[in-house]
């Protein structure tokens, strides 16, 4: 039976492959804090500067390309049983090839309806506009986790880690709850390795490795370490 390894990726694998981060400039969008551009609020008051927020984002993502840490993640599916949980919004780790990717904070490329949640959508241009609806005839909207709502995902992803072989964090700053809290349900014995640039130490966490590089540079030798280890043990 293959060992399952677990990836909790967040916004510094992407921003290698030029993903603005959602926090950049300062955290503002036209004056706008980040908060007051995704979030319920937003939408009731103003969907149209919300739909634009979001193609701009959506246009940037259809410009560029998975890199090395999507890849190697994508090719360690070949010896183990890969589960990636990402905060990210962009469809990188699928479009290097992995199959079981569980997002957290909802889809770029996907809108849902207003009236269903459950009619969702793959968007096959970056915008997505007002007068854009379902199948029954109300407003599409970014198919995203807004500030004030559910992490509807969270209970499946704390699932996954507590039966995770090995855990890895990459690219994120373990401050965005409740993902931060996934470290948490992870097994004692099991191997886990924290790979930012900006890691910190984690005194909580057992059996811990923190690598302070790019994800494009730690994540393939970490994955043939991992190899090493588990076919010759």
């Amino acid at each position: 039976m293959k060992k399952k390894i677990v990836v909790l990726s967040g916004a510094g694998i992407s921003a290698e492959s030029g993903v603005k981060t959602f926090r950049d400039s300062n955290g503002l969008w036209k004056n706008h804090r980040i908060e007051e551009v995704a979030s319920p609020i937003a939408w009731q008051n103003n969907p149209e500067m919300v739909l634009e927020f979001y193609n701009i984002r959506r246009k940037q993502l259809f410009e560029v390309e998975p890199n090395a840490a999507h890849y190697a993640l994508a090719e360690l599916q070949n010896m183990f049983d890969v589960q990636i949980i990402t905060q990210n919004v962009d469809d990188l780790h699928e479009r290097a090839g992995s199959k079981n990717v569980l997002h957290l904070h909802g889809e770029l490329k996907k809108a849902r309806s207003t009236s269903d949640e459950s009619l969702v959508y793959p968007l096959k241009s970056w915008e997505l506009n007002l007068g854009d609806k379902c199948e029954l005839g109300s407003q599409l909207r970014p198919h995203i986790v807004w500030f004030g709502e559910a992490v509807k995902n969270i209970e499946k992803a704390v699932e996954i880690s507590e039966s995770a072989d090995v855990f890895m964090v990459i690219g994120t700053s373990m401050l965005v709850f409740p993902a931060a809290g996934l470290l948490n349900f992870v097994s004692r014995n099991a191997p886990k390795y924290y790979i930012d640039p900006n890691a910190t130490k984690l005194t909580s966490v057992s059996n811990l490795k923190i690598i302070k590089e790019k994800a494009g540079i730690a994540v393939p030798q970490v994955l043939e370490e991992l190899k090493k280890q588990f076919t010759t043990s």
